[in-house]
C-alpha cells in the first residue's frame, strides 16, 4: 500500500490546509509550505539530517503546527528521466514515514531544481555560506511552487471548459 498519488488527488483535500514540499538530500531536508489558498510557496527550514526518526518527529511537529494536508517531495530522476539511486532512497524515505502518517506524499520532478535555486542565490550575490544555508528549503519551495503553479493551470483549464 502506497500514499504516493497524483496531482488531482490535492483537489480533494480540506480547504485551507497547507501542502508541504520536501527536497530530500543526502546530509539536509529542505522544508517548504504553501499558503492556505495553495498559491505561494514559502521556505520554511532546513533540518540537518540525523535519524531517520528524528528527522521525521521534527518534519511532523511542523505538519501538525501548520496544519498540513499533504506533502510534496521532489524525485531525483537522472537527466535521462531514469531512475538512480537517490530516486530509490527517496522512496525508501516515504515508505519509512507512511508509517507513521496517513497523509499523502505527491512525486514532482526535481531535475535541475538546485541548480536554478543556487544560479538565483548567486545572481543575488549570496556568499557560498549563505548559498549553503538557504539552498535546500529554497529548493523545497521552488519544487513546491511547480505544484502549485501546475493545480492553478489545472483549474483554469477545467474551468475554461
Amino acid at each position: 500500500m502506497t500514499n504516493i498519488v497524483t496531482l488531482e488527488t490535492l483537489k480533494t483535500l480540506p480547504a485551507r490546509q497547507r501542502l508541504m514540499g520536501l527536497d530530500l538530500g543526502t546530509k539536509t531536508i529542505g522544508l517548504a509550505l504553501s499558503d492556505i489558498e495553495r498559491r505561494i510557496a514559502t521556505a520554511l527550514e532546513t533540518i540537518r539530517r540525523t535519524k531517520f526518526t528524528t528527522d521525521a518527529t521534527r518534519i511532523l511537529e511542523l505538519v501538525k503546527q501548520h496544519d498540513v494536508g499533504a506533502f510534496v517531495i521532489g524525485l531525483p530522476l537522472n537527466m535521462d528521466g531514469t531512475e538512480g539511486p537517490r530516486v530509490q532512497a527517496t522512496r525508501a524515505f516515504i515508505r519509512n514515514m507512511e508509517k507513521l502518517t496517513p497523509l499523502p506524499f505527491v512525486l514532482w520532478d526535481e531535475r535541475l531544481t538546485t541548480v536554478a535555486v543556487t544560479r538565483t542565490l548567486l545572481e543575488a550575490d549570496a556568499s557560498r555560506a549563505r548559498r549553503g544555508e538557504l539552498v535546500d528549503k529554497l529548493a523545497a519551495a521552488y519544487i513546491l511552487q511547480g505544484v502549485l503553479d501546475r493545480l492553478t493551470y489545472i483549474d483554469a483549464e477545467s474551468s475554461s471548459h
